[in-house]
């Protein structure tokens, strides 16, 4: 392995390394709860939560335990 081929190895790794994990976060975005894909079955999934899921991935200060539906049930 010549010095240029080998400073290339690692290079591809984190180039690999961060479109994976890229593709795996839009996966997640994609799969959400707030995320429709087929109108006609459910055109609104949001209104099927509870009103304490955490839509947040971390949320520091709210407890979403404690948090009690203000609206009406739809």
């Amino acid at each position: 392995i010549e010095i240029h081929e080998a400073i290339l190895i690692p290079q591809f790794f984190f180039i690999c390394l961060g479109m994976g994990g890229a593709s795996i976060f839009l996966i997640r975005l994609a799969r959400g709860p707030h995320v429709t894909w087929n109108k006609t079955s459910n055109p609104e999934p949001w209104n099927k939560l509870d009103p304490t899921y955490q839509y947040k991935f971390v949320a520091i200060t709210t407890d979403y335990k404690n948090l009690k539906k203000d609206g009406p049930e739809f």
